[in-house]
């Protein structure tokens, strides 16, 4: 995924070392940019990578063509008792909050604290319409599971893309 992301040819090149000898380079292997793109479900779990904020990504691109932002993320960054990564960017990416009670559309953002140590949203997923949302836990598979239960428990916030508040939607790289 890094590399198809870098646009950039890759070179591995293994590296051996007899007991006493200097080390030797071995075959080197090239990898080139091919087009691929992870599957918006069943793609695996890299923080960073492949997360839950890159599948928010890539659902907008493939699905509604809008490219969002992307925002730099360590990993654990909610467990440092300060970050806020979706509260203070969301606006920037040009969504807004949904008001309190009111109906879920296609392609709302849910904001989740799960196993967060400030109770700060740590976890995003998609809203797809009929009880179902779009994921990627970590540590697990991304899914397409039914929003209520447990998650509507670590929900912190709803938001909804506005059209025009962010220059992003017309393809412009952020």
């Amino acid at each position: 995924m890094v590399c198809e992301e870098s646009g950039l040819v890759w070179l591995i090149v293994s590296v051996c070392r007899d007991l006493d000898g200097p080390p030797v380079a071995g075959e080197i292997h090239q990898i080139r940019p091919c087009g691929y793109q992870a599957p918006l479900v069943g793609r695996s779990f890299h923080h960073g990578v492949l997360d839950c904020y890159t599948l928010v990504r890539d659902f907008y691109a493939r699905e509604l063509g809008i490219e969002l932002p992307d925002f730099a993320r360590p990993d654990g960054w909610w467990d440092d008792g300060h970050s806020r990564l979706y509260m203070d960017n969301f606006r920037a990416a040009g969504f807004e909050p949904v008001p309190e009670g009111a109906l879920l559309e296609r392609g709302d953002i849910i904001l989740m604290a799960i196993r967060s140590g400030n109770d700060t949203p740590n976890h995003a997923g998609v809203y797809l319409g009929d009880s179902q949302m779009l994921h990627h836990m970590y540590g697990r598979l991304s899914s397409r599971d039914v929003y209520g239960g447990w998650y509507r428990e670590c929900t912190r916030l709803v938001v909804r893309r506005v059209v025009g508040l962010a220059p992003h939607e017309h393809g412009e790289k952020p």
